[in-house]
Parts: structure tokens; sequence; C-alpha cells
């Protein structure tokens, strides 16, 4: 069996995304350390120097975002050429090199840096290469194979928010930098020692005079033959758009929870912090059940996505309009679990159903989408801490998030009726 022979290639994917969900908060949790590291005067939060501090993070996770939306595509096809390991390899050297600039630069522009180059390794590199990897290591359920992913990334994300205020409230800030250089490490020698399923399959398919082997492609055909009629042009958009919506919903949370309990809600910083660990928590309750579901119930990934976009519409919502801490608690909580809780991977399977092909190649054009997101995102929420402060800027944001998250029913809904078309009124 696949998922036995190739477990510790399994284990490499989700220790680098157990990485990758420090890098994801690093900025926005420790905001005004890493101002006053780049030499802002953070000292009186009313102040422009302040807002212009927490821009200048906002700024730095906007290229982080950026770096995303220019690597991936290439990377899938890169990782569909060259195989798995390279660009785990390449990946894990690149987040090492990233949590360094952060760890020493005092410069705002050197750490901007830095995100793009964590943007390119996450994405260009472990996001081509891993997101295929676990799907072929484990075929028998590949849905939960990726909702695997999720499950590692909202672990880091629940257990390091609260590390940050403990490590800060100890005058030893650094430490959480610290922390994920050690794991990028680990990461390289992971990736080094695992095997790769694709690997193996193209060095063996080498070996056959240079024959490609076919495996892949009668994959493809097979997934292509259960179709009654070829998806439309916009289906194939739309299963793609859909990593735009998520990804802006899902990351907009993730940065910006804390510095929306903190400035809207009037919460403690540990209250704060704690509302990115409720929304954590809620993410991996939701990557065990939805995992459950797929793979021993064999719900459609297609029927998950509609169910997340709808109950992450009433989260926001809730979050948006009700400012009792206990409803904004429970909010923090569903919107971790429908909107962080796998539904960014969910949609991968959802694009491999609408659109069979090589998975290096499908997984880039996805997370290009994503990527668009990532950058879009801290690009507005700095201008609109720019333009009206910090409290503003948040509360704005999250309206725009309920918006996307409206659009994502809608697109839901389409799709499930052009499933019904494409595959038959009993196969959803």
């Amino acid at each position: 069996m696949k998922a036995k022979k190739y477990l510790l290639s399994i284990i490499c994917v989700y220790f680098c995304y157990l990485t990758h969900g420090i890098q994801a908060i690093i900025l926005s949790q420790n905001n005004v350390n890493f101002a006053k590291q780049w030499g802002f005067n953070m000292s009186d939060p009313q102040s422009a120097a302040y807002a212009a501090g927490i821009a200048a993070v906002s700024t730095a996770v906007a290229w982080t975002g950026f770096g995303k939306f220019v690597s991936v595509w290439i990377g899938g096809e890169i990782s569909d050429r060259v195989g798995r390991k390279k660009l785990m390899i390449g990946g894990a050297i690149l987040y090492i090199i990233c949590f360094l600039g952060f760890l020493f630069t005092s410069s705002a522009v050197v750490a901007s840096i830095c995100g793009f180059v964590a943007g390119v390794a996450t994405s260009g590199f472990w996001d081509a290469s891993g997101y295929p990897a676990v799907q072929e290591a484990y075929p028998a359920a590949p849905g939960s194979a990726l909702i695997g992913i999720k499950f590692f990334v909202s672990l880091s994300g629940m257990v390091y928010p609260l590390l940050v205020v403990h490590n800060a409230s100890n005058g030893n800030w650094k430490l959480n930098v610290i922390i994920p250089v050690v794991l990028s490490i680990v990461c390289l020698v992971l990736a080094i020692v695992a095997p790769f399923v694709y690997d193996d399959q193209k060095k063996a398919s080498e070996g056959k005079n240079g024959k490609s082997n076919d495996e892949v492609q009668a994959e493809i055909n097979a997934a292509k033959a259960a179709m009654l009629t070829k998806p439309n042009k916009f289906v194939v958009f739309l299963v793609m758009f859909y990593a735009f919506l998520c990804m802006a919903i899902m990351y907009g949370a993730q940065q910006y929870t804390k510095a929306f309990g903190l400035s809207v809600c009037g919460l403690s910083e540990m209250q704060a912090a704690g509302m990115t660990s409720i929304y954590t928590i809620g993410s991996i309750c939701a990557v065990i059940f939805w995992a459950f579901m797929m793979a021993k119930l064999k719900w459609s990934p297609l029927k998950v996505i509609l169910i997340d976009s709808i109950c992450t519409a009433v989260a926001l919502a809730g979050v948006l309009f009700i400012h009792q801490v206990a409803i904004i608690y429970i909010a923090i909580a569903m919107l971790g679990f429908f909107a962080a809780g796998g539904a960014l991977q969910t949609g991968l399977a959802v694009v491999q159903l609408f659109n069979p092909g090589p998975k290096g190649r499908n997984t880039g054009i996805y997370y290009t989408f994503m990527g668009a997101a990532s950058y879009l995102i801290p690009v507005v929420a700095a201008q609109l801490t720019k333009a009206s402060g910090e409290a503003n800027a948040v509360y704005t944001l999250m309206i725009m998030l309920l918006v996307f998250a409206i659009l994502a029913i809608l697109s839901s809904l389409y799709l499930v009726a052009q499933h019904k078309k494409i595959f038959g009124k009993g196969a959803l």
C-alpha cells in the first residue's frame, strides 16, 4: 500500500506545513515588535508613527502573498517535470533564509524581501510539490490526505499565538522567530531523506528507454470518461476562482483576528491572542470531521465547500454585528471550523473533479488565484490603516470578507447545478 511505503513523505509534507502555519502568522502576531525592530516608534497606539509601523508589517505580509502569486503556477509545472523532492528541499532552504532574515534585519524593506522569499518557498516550492505528493502517497482518500495538511497548519496556528504572548511578556520575543528557524532545518532533513511516489515513478519510467509512465494519464482519462458532458470554461474558471474567495476569507481572518479583538472589541492582549487560538481550534476540529465525512462516508468535496461557504457567511455576520465576547468567541470558532478547516484544500479536490489534469499543473493554477488573495488582503489592510486607522481598517476588512463569503455561496450553488448536468443527478 502506497500510504505505508511513502509514510515518510507524508510526514515530511505535514511537518513542512506545521512550519508554514507559523510563517503564515509570524508577522501579524509579532507586528509591534517587528515594527520596533525596523525603526518605527510604537510607543503611542494613536500616533501616525504607530499606524505607519503597522502598515509596514502589512506591506511585508503583502509581499509574502505576491511571492505566492508569481511563483505557484510555474512551480506546479516544474514539479511535474523535475519531481517533488527537489522542490520540497528548495522550499525548506528558502524558509531558513526567510526566518533568519526576520530574526536579524532592522529594515522593513529587507523584511519585505524575506516575505517575498517565504511566499515563493510556500507556493512555488511546497504547495506545488507537497499537495500532489500527499495525494499520490494516499490515493485511497486523496481528499482526506489534502485536508490533513490543514490540520498541521492549524495546529501551529493554535499554539503559536499563545507562545508569542508568553515569550514577549518574558522579554524574549525573538524566540518566536528562532523556533521556526529550527523547524525549517528539520523540514530540510526530512525532505532530503523521504522517498516520493512521483519521483520513484519518474525514475522507473526513465529506466524504460525514456518511455513516459502512463499511470497519471490513465487516471486523468478515467476521470474524463465519468463525465456525461464536458464542463464549460466558466465552470473551470469558477473552481479555480474559489481559491481566491476562500483564501481571502481565511487569510483575512487569520491575519487580522487579533487586531480586530484589540481595536474593535476592546479585548486584552491575551484575550485577543485567544481569539486566534479559538479560530485555530475550530479549524482543527473541522479537519478531523471533514476527513471522516469524506473518507468514511464518501461525502463529495463539492457538498463540503457549499456547507463551508454558507456557515462562513453566518460566522462573519456574527463577528461583525454582535460584539459580546462570548458570541464573538463562538463566531470565531465557527469561522475557524468552516473557513479554515480545510475548505481551501477541499476546493483543490473539486478542481480535480471538474478539470482532470496533471496534479502539479492544477495545483499551480489554483494556488495562483490563492496567491492573488494573499497579496490583495494585506495591501488593502495597509491602505485602509493609513487612511482611517487600525480599528476602522479591520472592521471594513471584515465586511469585505463577508461579501466574499456570499460570493462563495453563489459559486458553490452554481457548481452544484453544473455537477448534476455533468455527472448525473444522483452523482453528488
